[in-house]
């Protein structure tokens, strides 16, 4: 270590996306940081494990291509992002049916101005086409809310009355079925909540992203975004086992190196890690959610669809042929199905989800090879009414924290928060200006929660 009056102007802990991406936005205008990280390997939650060939993600938390700080962090500019199918696979009554936003004339992304169900059923009986999301008077209602939801100014949208997401979308006049089939499967993918208790500006947000963009993955496995970030910071910035054990305005203190001294400390933790850290800092409750990945040699037709269970038949919320998505996540020949399991496991984990994906997706499970088995306990901070989106960064002048926990749940949330810390952290450090250059315009930062 060296021994000037400050070894760094800013020490971050963690090396989750949220800090690597702050380290990037600090080094690209001249601050010198180091970001120090407990485990021996950066990502935080955001790991994924190899196993014979396949690429496992312990969380697999879902994408949009619509999250502008994909597209604006330093450091992911390599990063690939591999599309889902349009739309979503909706399993109801034992048929599926796609959910899904045509694409606008200009290209991009539209919202769900017509939602249609669309058979695909493993039977060749005659679909009905008021299942799931009711009469053709319920379809044009819920795309006419969801079209609203994508073309309304994001200021109008964060101002809105707040309530749980199940309840603002009644008041707002909602079908019930459409609802209960499919706004709570999607949301409940999207933001691990399948009982809808999320505030209703975080659902909004959700669901807008959903309808301009498209779901994807990262190619490679969730381990990509903090890979790329920390493969392109200066050499020497990242020091993994290294353990803090408290933290001050102006300094760190390390189980491994004793104090380390700096002008400012970025908390880039979960929020329990934060909060034992800087005690008073409030702990949210959590989504805890158990990811199961199978494997096997005649992969289900599904394609490179997401698959949600309208009827909530079983433990499965969401699952997907993830190899059909990102071939890289499994070896030649083979597939790897990957399931999400939301609150606390059943019993006879294995065989309960197994006996939901086969008549999931019409196909025996009985010859598929179970991989690994992940359960997170503390997954997702939890969004519930009151939820302050912009929950302060900068507690005092020297002393910083970011996180999904300061924003969304949410990777995008995640870098937003990061964003919004490295802005203030500039700020008190008279080095505003480079950061300030790169900034996006006011309103594509407030619809980055």
């Amino acid at each position: 270590m060296l021994e000037p009056a400050y070894q760094a102007d800013v020490v971050i802990v963690g090396a989750g996306v949220a800090g690597l991406s702050a380290a990037h936005r600090l080094t690209s205008a001249g601050v010198t940081t180091a970001v120090l990280e407990a485990a021996p390997c950066v990502g935080g939650r955001m790991s994924t494990e190899k196993v014979d060939g396949f690429r496992l993600d312990r969380i697999g938390q879902l994408l949009s291509t619509a999250y502008p700080e994909l597209r604006l962090t330093p450091g992911l500019d390599a990063l690939a992002l591999r599309p889902f199918a349009p739309g979503v696979l909706l399993h109801s009554d034992g048929r599926h049916h796609r959910a899904a936003a045509p694409a606008t004339a200009g290209g991009a992304r539209g919202a769900l101005h017509a939602v249609r169900a669309l058979a695909s059923a493993p039977t060749k009986s005659v679909p009905r086409t008021t299942a799931p999301l009711g009469t053709a008077v319920d379809q044009a209602r819920l795309g006419n809310a969801l079209s609203r939801l994508a073309t309304a100014p994001i200021e109008r949208l964060l101002s809105r009355p707040e309530l749980p997401a199940a309840q603002a979308l009644t008041a707002r006049g909602v079908p019930a079925r459409a609802i209960d089939s499919f706004l709570r499967p999607l949301l409940a993918a999207l933001l691990c909540d399948p009982e809808l208790t999320t505030s209703s500006r975080c659902a909004d947000l959700a669901l807008r992203a959903f309808a301009c963009g498209r779901l994807c993955l990262p190619e490679g496995g969730a381990e990509m975004l903090p890979e790329l970030l920390a493969r392109a910071l200066p050499p020497g910035t990242v020091h993994t086992g290294v353990r803090v054990t408290s933290v001050s305005t102006s300094a760190v203190t390390t189980a491994e190196h004793g104090e380390i001294r700096c002008r400012a400390v970025l908390l880039a933790t979960d929020a329990r890690a934060a909060a034992d850290l800087l005690p008073g800092l409030r702990v949210p409750d959590f989504h805890p959610l158990t990811v199961l990945h199978h494997a096997t040699d005649e992969p289900p037709t599904t394609g490179a669809s997401l698959l949600l269970d309208a009827d909530r038949s079983g433990p499965v919320a969401h699952t997907a042929v993830v190899s059909a998505v990102d071939p890289s996540r499994a070896p030649a020949g083979r597939a790897l199905i990957s399931s999400t399991v939301l609150g606390p496991p059943p019993p006879e984990l294995d065989t309960a989800v197994r006996m939901h994906l086969s008549r999931l997706y019409g196909t025996s499970t009985t010859r598929w090879e179970t991989l690994t088995v992940h359960h997170t306990p503390e997954a997702v901070p939890a969004m519930r009414p009151p939820h302050d989106l912009r929950r302060p960064v900068r507690l005092l002048a020297g002393l910083y924290v970011c996180g999904d926990h300061r924003d969304t749940s949410t990777v995008q949330g995640a870098l937003h928060s990061a964003h919004r810390a490295t802005s203030a952290i500039l700020t008190d450090l008279g080095a505003a200006g480079s950061l300030h250059r790169a900034d996006p315009p006011s309103s594509t930062v407030k619809a980055a929660a």
